[in-house]
């Protein structure tokens, strides 16, 4: 409006005491890394920090490359002024693509499939996207995929452009420039290893691809899902379609091979059910107060399931892609989960099995003790596992199957110490871990789990001990 001289003020575009940001664009980046705490447990030997992408405007990782994508095609010009996105995704790309379209003035159609949560969808079209839906159980050649919609679509519709994060190169730069360099200065280069969920392969590739020049030495862990190919293809080169089934987990796992993953960077893939990582998803919002998606979830239990590879003095970062605000509907629902079977409603507490057994004290023994000491005990007590124990700590166990099998090939160990016999300490679970926890480390071929009680102290299960249980119920 005019002042009292009856002209325009103007303003300067920013005064140096002034702290703001042009455009939202300029707040991608930058996300914090934060400790986990409560979800991996008490006895977790090492620092794993998670690289919250949820900070970002989009609330994902995948802001980042949707920038460099249509920088990139601008800067070639596949993309002209007033032209249209087009991209197949299973939400947060678009979300990303959306928000870059919005402050530079393009046009989004976006393909997804119809497993996508319905909040991934309305998100889109809140940011002013059109959004077609295919489905999910055809092949990616199918003319129905949604990879081959969004082809079709770029085809058709003049002054388009089909962006194809999966083997547009542009996606795992990104990381090589920003996200790798970012957690390589936040960890002031102590990192040994990264803890990645795969599903375009752009951020495990980029940010390995950095991290690897730095330090050789680090390893980079993908996370896969049951009914994709990565895994597999990995370790034989074989690509098998017989792999290839529907799954529910979003976000990682592909029925292609996208030009983004370099298999090379990679040291091994480690497959999660889609339980598993929708329980721990469910169980980072409970028990850290982080919020995120089903990829993180996923990644935080194939962590789990790789603990034996981590030791005291690493620095594990494990990078949690989007926010949970994606899965109000599917992972936060208890109704959705029970319908499918992904809640343990019906099935023993640990607490449970703890209070059926016949004797709930903790047996433990002295690492000096002899192995005739540990057999007496095994023998009158009847029990199959025993803690060994050096002051306050846990520093082995020894069981009856293990003295078993040396003691008949060399009767005189019993003359020996614990200590030039003992296995591993056992695992320790909270009271309060998912029953399936606990299985699975049973079946994993661990002889029991210690337990951390609520009052304190420490009970322990054995695979007798849950059978006992189950039959004690009602």
């Amino acid at each position: 409006m005019p002042n009292a001289r009856g002209t325009v003020p103007t303003f300067e575009p920013q005064q140096p005491h002034m702290k703001y940001f042009h455009n939202v664009l300029e707040t991608i980046g930058n996300t914090p890394l934060v400790k986990l705490n409560k979800v991996l447990g008490p006895q977790w030997p090492c620092l794993v920090l998670a690289k919250v992408e949820t900070t970002n405007p989009g609330n994902s990782i995948k802001d980042r490359m949707a920038v460099k994508m249509i920088d990139d095609a601008l800067a070639s010009g596949r993309l002209k002024p007033g032209g249209t996105i087009i991209e197949g995704t299973s939400g947060n790309t678009g979300m990303g693509l959306a928000i870059v379209a919005a402050v530079k003035g393009y046009k989004c159609i976006f393909t997804t499939n119809d497993k996508q949560s319905k909040e991934k969808v309305d998100l889109l079209k809140a940011v002013g996207a059109e959004v077609i839906v295919c489905p999910t159980n055809v092949a990616p050649t199918d003319p129905r995929s949604y990879y081959s919609v969004a082809k079709r679509l770029s085809e058709q519709i003049p002054n388009s452009v089909y962006l194809n994060q999966y083997d547009n190169l542009s996606n795992r730069q990104a990381h090589y420039e920003q996200t790798g360099p970012e957690i390589w200065s936040q960890t002031e280069g102590k990192i040994t290893h990264l803890v990645v969920g795969v599903g375009t392969g752009g951020t495990i590739s980029g940010v390995g691809k950095y991290l690897k020049e730095r330090n050789p030495n680090i390893q980079v862990y993908g996370i896969d899902t049951y009914g994709s190919v990565f895994k597999k293809y990995h370790e034989t080169g074989i690509f098998d379609e017989k792999e290839i089934y529907s799954y529910v987990t979003e976000g990682i796992g592909e029925d292609i091979l996208p030009e983004n993953v370099d298999f090379d960077v990679i040291d091994l893939f480690e497959k999660v059910s889609d339980k598993d990582g929708l329980l721990y998803q469910r169980r980072l919002a409970r028990e850290e107060g982080i919020l995120v998606g089903n990829s993180a979830g996923s990644a935080v239990a194939g962590l789990v399931q790789l603990a034996s590879r981590f030791k005291p003095g690493d620095v594990v970062v494990v990078i949690f892609h989007d926010h949970g605000s994606r899965y109000v509907g599917k992972a936060y629902n208890d109704d959705w989960m029970r319908e499918r079977g992904f809640l343990d409603d019906n099935l023993l507490s640990l607490a449970d099995i703890i209070k059926y057994k016949p004797n709930t004290d903790l047996i433990t023994i002295g690492p000096s003790a002899s192995v005739a000491d540990a057999l007496k005990l095994i023998g009158s007590l009847n029990i199959s596992q025993i803690p060994v124990v050096q002051g306050l700590e846990f520093v082995g166990s020894v069981s009856e199957s293990k003295l078993f099998r040396e003691l008949m090939g060399n009767p005189d160990l019993k003359f020996l110490s614990v200590e030039n016999v003992m296995d591993k300490p056992l695992p320790i679970l909270r009271e309060d871990s998912a029953y399936g926890q606990l299985t699975q480390l049973l079946d994993q071929g661990h002889g029991a789990a210690l337990i951390a009680l609520r009052q304190g102290g420490y009970g322990i299960i054995t695979k007798h001990d849950v059978i006992y249980a189950l039959t004690k119920m009602k």
